[in-house]
């Protein structure tokens, strides 16, 4: 999770278990448009593990057994009433839970053959929100069809080929032109509010690559009147914050770097209230300069 960040340094912070793993939550949120607007009325943003991990796998991940259908039950919106899903990149931590196992009785939405599924099994599986388009870059479903990725196996088939009839894709503006090579703390030429794509009405996205090069980042007002931005796997915990803390299996880490430091600065400048994808405590986050020329971190007191 920290790259070339030696183990001496973050574990100064951060506690691991006795296999040497440390926390991580796969954060979700389900928005509710309210009124009468324009737009589908509830919409999730990023669908974690889902259920389809076979046996060993759960364990090495030290899952719990909570999905997003777990979470979305406790709430007043069943699946059946989620009108679009948005998802970071196609990952299985982030999209593995646009799919579901079958339940005794269920007919498959769609099956797999052989172990291309990611439970290993024949079993199937059926579409977790069956109402709802998918939204996400163009480059990214790309990238997971032709299985570009450091990891050998974190594109499934089953939670790829179930959806391809009811993605939407986006395709945002690159945050550097194609054959540029910025310096280490080069910031785009482009201000953000001309990279960002409009999803759904109310809800823009844009490119945050480096971890996937399709990977975004997603963003909205809320209620209150605050913008908050769903952040990826560009600063997926609170002790990402370093500038050189990138992720071992990002498929361009320096690319990464030069991501984060343009993305902190806009939410520091616009002052955005971040939502971390993978922080196990408080995820909501504002973005302040430092007196060192980099940023620090402030946690949200009240919810968005």
């Amino acid at each position: 999770m920290f790259g070339l960040i030696p183990r001496v340094l973050w574990s100064k912070t951060i506690q691991t278990d006795d296999s040497n793993r440390i926390e991580l939550q796969h954060n979700c949120l389900l928005l509710t448009r309210i009124g009468k607007g324009d737009g589908p009325k509830h919409i999730v943003i990023e669908t974690g593990t889902g259920d389809k991990l076979d046996a060993k796998m759960s364990k090495i991940f030290g899952l719990d057994g909570r999905t997003i259908l777990t979470a979305l039950l406790e709430t007043n919106v069943t699946p059946e009433q989620i009108d679009a899903v948005i998802v970071t990149h196609l990952h299985f931590d982030h999209a593995g839970g646009l799919t579901r196992r079958c339940q005794d009785g269920e007919s498959p939405d769609w099956s797999a053959p052989d172990t291309a599924s990611s439970s290993g099994d024949e079993l199937g599986v059926k579409l977790t929100f069956p109402n709802a388009k998918i939204i996400v870059q163009e480059r990214e479903w790309l990238d997971a069809q032709a299985g570009d990725s450091v990891m050998t196996r974190t594109y499934y088939r089953d939670h790829l080929e179930p959806i391809a009839d009811r993605i939407q894709l986006v395709d945002s503006p690159r945050p550097f032109p194609l054959g540029l090579h910025p310096h280490r703390d080069e910031l785009p030429m482009t201000p953000i509010e001309y990279r960002m794509t409009e999803a759904l009405p109310g809800i823009d996205v844009f490119l945050v690559p480096g971890h996937t090069w399709g990977q975004q980042a997603i963003s909205f007002t809320d209620d209150q009147g605050q913008t908050v931005v769903f952040t990826p796997d560009v600063m997926p915990t609170v002790h990402h914050l370093g500038s050189a803390y990138s992720l071992a299996y990002d498929v361009e880490p320096y690319t990464s770097m030069l991501s984060r430091h343009w993305f902190l600065q806009a939410a520091a400048d616009k002052n955005w209230l971040l939502v971390l994808d993978h922080e196990p405590g408080e995820p909501r986050q504002f973005v302040h300069h430092d007196d060192r020329g980099w940023f620090r971190l402030k946690q949200a007191t009240q919810a968005p």
